[in-house]
């Protein structure tokens, strides 16, 4: 009986102590399309951190600008890089762009 208990108590403890899991792509998506650049930051660098390429491309573009972050064209270039290693096209035009 113990052993039934176990297996539901260590999912439980994996998802509710990784952030990148409960961060929410939708939700830091929407807020950036509303110019929430904390929530969206908040919502998103977790799952960039974590190889999300869409997010990374979104952090990208946040530090290319200066969205919710000192303007860092180094750190941009950073995070398009690894989105754009994932094969994310986006990425990899932010990328060109910052090269041109």
């Amino acid at each position: 009986m113990k052993r039934l208990l176990v297996l539901p108590v260590l999912l439980l403890t994996l998802l509710a102590g990784n952030p990148a899991i409960s961060a929410d792509f939708q939700k830091g998506k929407e807020a950036y399309n509303k110019g929430d650049y904390a929530t969206a930051l908040r919502e998103l660098k977790p799952l960039a951190e974590h190889g999300n390429a869409q997010a990374q491309n979104y952090i990208g573009t946040m530090y290319g600008n200066g969205q919710g972050v000192p303007q860092d064209y180094a750190k941009a270039l950073k995070w398009y890089r690894l989105s754009g290693e994932k094969g994310y096209v986006i990425a990899q035009f932010n990328l060109g762009l910052i090269y041109y």
